[in-house]
């Protein structure tokens, strides 16, 4: 590891204790600068200090010496350069542990993101049991996304076999993390294909009223319009005879549920809304209550009709300008 200028600003003043890891090894340090850098070990170093300017001795034991020298290291430069995140990266999960242990939260936050950067399905589940100990939720987050979605190549890993023979609440744990993933994903898929039928209907709506514009417009006559299977489907209704027989037609009982529902989201008066049964429909809708799926329907799908309008609109030059400086700016940050 190359030594940055923090360390070396620290060379010509005598060292005034060593720390001693797990292999035995000793690693001559300043007590003020670790002291400063970590209240766990300003106390650890008061209570080993055996008199006024007398070198004390303390012990950093579980990891390995590389990963001592490293956590000195980076108290000494008080921050991770971009050049030094290899390292932070080859000694992650000791430095978070570390961190962790000495309460030094910028160093913790960053052994968390290197390893959730780094993190494989064969050490995912090992690195759960990291994150859930160290308090490292952004860990945690990853390594849970990351068995419900290669499960199959977690359950080959060392971690997995272990939990399974040693730690029942840790595979219990895990189990039902990858089971609250596929319920949320499944909720968010019916969110997504709810949202699209409303945005569908939504513009069903906006072609009823190009189709039908009412007083102040002229009906839609262009072939390559995109409301042309609209167009068709109001023929068909027109058309059809088995409206009134008793099992109905498929296509005309859709095109009453559009004119119903058109009926529930216009704003205009019966003189001015040429849509056909538009009147009938407010009528009975006004004389029967609906019911509340139906009202939340009719909301969801004005709100589709407002959302789809705004982003159809034209942006005004001048916003545009402001948006292009704004992102440049943002680019130039980054």
């Amino acid at each position: 590891m190359t030594t940055s200028a923090g360390f070396e600003s620290y060379r010509a003043s005598p060292v005034d204790m060593r720390v001693i890891t797990s292999d035995g090894q000793s690693i001559a340090a300043h007590s003020y600068v670790l002291a400063s850098s970590s209240p766990v070990l300003e106390r650890t170093i008061d209570a080993a200090r055996r008199g006024w300017g007398a070198e004390c001795t303390i012990r950093v034991l579980g990891v390995s010496a590389d990963a001592v020298h490293a956590f000195i290291h980076f108290l000494y430069c008080s921050k991770v350069t971009p050049e030094e995140d290899e390292v932070v990266g080859a000694h992650g999960a000791q430095l978070l542990a570390l961190a962790h242990a000495y309460r030094v939260g910028w160093l913790k936050r960053a052994a968390e993101a290197a390893v959730s950067a780094r993190l494989t399905p064969d050490r995912a589940v090992d690195m759960l049991k990291l994150a859930r100990l160290c308090d490292a939720p952004r860990l945690y987050l990853q390594c849970a996304r990351l068995a419900a979605k290669d499960f199959a190549a977690v359950e080959l890993s060392e971690g997995w076999r272990f939990a399974r023979r040693h730690d029942a609440a840790l595979e219990l744990e895990l189990l039902k993390l990858i089971e609250d993933a596929d319920q949320r994903e499944n909720r968010w898929a019916r969110e997504r294909a709810a949202q699209e039928a409303c945005r569908q209907l939504g513009e069903a709506m906006t072609t009823l009223e190009h189709i039908f514009p009412g007083s102040s417009g002229a009906a839609c006559a262009t072939d390559g319009c995109s409301c042309r299977g609209l167009q068709l489907l109001m023929r068909h209704f027109s058309t059809c005879t088995k409206k009134t027989a008793p099992g109905g037609c498929a296509r005309c009982k859709r095109v009453l549920q559009l004119f119903r529902l058109h009926a529930s989201v216009c704003d205009r008066t019966d003189q001015t809304c040429r849509v056909p049964l538009c009147r009938n429909f407010k009528g009975k809708t006004q004389a029967e209550k609906a019911d509340k799926t139906w009202r939340l329907l009719v909301k969801k799908v004005i709100r589709a009709k407002v959302m789809s309008s705004l982003a159809n609109r034209k942006v005004p030059e001048v916003v545009s300008a402001s948006w292009a400086r704004h992102n440049g700016r943002a680019a130039k940050l980054r």
